[in-house]
């Protein structure tokens, strides 16, 4: 099956195959039929398969046809985050070149005043996050009753962002007779009544299970300790197969340490967080694109943001703390039918998480033996081989009071001494010979001076030692 076979347009398909495609990937194949017979659509398939194009490629044929008002789009697309939406916006601009389509990009984290601008001159497809759309809305810079197309992307993002409740209320200023598109990459309960309540009899693609890797990635574990995880990570990136990486953590401070030492260590690498601000970001992720960096350590904010062709490694130095971030992650590599690896950096303390991922995606992650793997196994053994040995070995002779031994470098313990105070008993001088009882203790008197003597009795140690004399 080609694109011609879809009943694409001619201005489209020129624009399609000037972009390096000629067959369309199966949730294409599934989707733009129904969308350009005007039918409500569920679509259900993995990242990194193709289903932007699957709405983008009809839209611009279904809006070729018709004008713009001010401050009314003709169509709305929803993204989850702003590296969405501007991948998205990428996509109208790349497709719709043959069109004569006007666009506006509504995203958080820049200035108000050219998305207004925009939006007074009118504009046919508005692609936005929730929150910019919903702000700009309320302070009436945008009528949402001229919107007859919505587009809702990666709907259980947007359930684990908390946008669900803001999406209900855009749903509700829109049309009622309207075509509605819903894309997703699972569908959790949540998803499935937004579906019921908001789509008319839609009808359902899906071109995978829910939640499994995309067969075209292979996936690995390295056990390691956590102390050698950064050792391992550039031991990974310094091999001759990394042609490019973008490597994942669950925390933007990690990001940050993880950026400053692998630059520290030679390797051309880039940042991208949520504390960073948009333009930093988009540039970033502009000279990953244009391989100005070969490595681009992430959060979890870029996890569905990025597509770009020919990344051919993902790395999660930690292991994502939900497992469906597992699968967005390693679905930045092995786009587009390429191949890719995905590695995965995991502790002893990371083994229940992986039995979670393992068991939402169907099948076992092979593990990997490092150097650092086998220090983790000889650590784990040393206990129990020092214990084995102490069993084994005989029971050792009671130590002798008399000195130290030559195993046990420390002195003797001495005995503390009696205080002059303290009664001792009193050393006979010949065999057989009793001692003379001590004379009982009587209170000392203090000296009157330094030399003057005792009025009372001699202190109990030197009766001791006269008498032994």
């Amino acid at each position: 099956m080609t694109f011609a076979d879809l009943g694409l347009s001619d201005e489209l398909l020129r624009a399609v195959g000037e972009s390096g495609y000629s067959e369309p990937t199966p949730i294409q194949a599934k989707a733009i039929p129904p969308v350009l017979m005007n039918k409500d659509l569920v679509g259900i398939a993995q990242t990194g398969t193709g289903k932007t194009a699957a709405f983008v490629l009809p839209m611009i044929d279904i809006l070729g046809h018709g004008r713009s008002r001010a401050r009314m789009p003709r169509s709305l697309i929803l993204e989850p985050t702003r590296e969405l939406a501007a991948q998205v916006a990428e996509n109208f601009e790349k497709y719709g070149k043959y069109h004569k389509l006007s666009m506006a990009l509504l995203i958080g984290g820049v200035q108000m005043g050219d998305q207004v601008k925009a939006l007074e001159k009118g504009v046919d497809v508005l692609i936005a996050t929730p929150g910019r759309l919903m702000d700009l809305y309320g302070r009436g810079k945008i009528m949402l009753t001229g919107c007859n197309l919505l587009v809702i992307d990666e709907a259980d993002r947007m359930l684990d962002m908390g946008f669900i409740p803001d999406i209900e209320e855009i749903c509700s200023r829109l049309p009622k007779q309207r075509q509605t598109l819903l894309f997703s990459a699972t569908m959790p309960p949540p998803i499935q009544k937004l579906a019921s309540k908001f789509l008319t009899d839609p009808k359902t693609v899906e071109v995978a299970r829910p939640a499994t890797a995309n067969i075209n990635i292979e996936q690995r574990v390295v056990e390691v300790r956590s102390d050698k995880k950064r050792d391992v990570l550039r031991d990974l990136l310094r091999a001759d197969e990394v042609k490019n990486a973008i490597v994942f953590s669950n925390r933007k401070t990690t990001v940050r340490d993880l950026y400053t030492s692998l630059k520290r260590s030679g390797f051309a690498v880039g940042q991208i967080h949520g504390d960073m601000e948009q333009a930093d970001r988009i540039a970033e992720f502009d000279r990953f694109k244009q391989d100005e960096i070969t490595v681009l350590v992430a959060s979890d904010v870029a996890a569905r943001g990025l597509d770009v062709r020919g990344v051919s490694h993902v790395v999660n130095f930690d292991v994502p703390w939900q497992p469906d971030d597992y699968v967005h992650r390693i679905g930045r590599t092995g786009r587009a039918g390429a191949k890719g690896i995905a590695i995965t950096l995991a502790t002893r303390e990371d083994a229940e998480a992986l039995s979670r991922i393992e068991k939402l995606i169907g099948q076992p992650i092979a593990r990997v033996k490092t150097g650092a793997a086998d220090e983790v196994e000889s650590q784990e053994a040393a206990p129990a081989a020092a214990a084995a040995a102490a069993a084994e070995k005989p029971a050792r002779a009671p130590r002798r009071k008399a000195g130290p031994s030559r195993a046990d470098p420390r002195p003797p313990r001495e005995e503390p001494r009696a205080a002059p105070d303290q009664d001792r008993p009193a050393r006979s001088a010949e065999p057989g010979r009793q001692p003379r009882p001590e004379p009982r203790r009587q209170p000392e008197p203090q000296p009157t001076s330094g030399n003057e003597g005792w009025n009372g009795p001699l202190p109990g140690f030197l009766s001791v030692g006269l008498t032994s004399a």
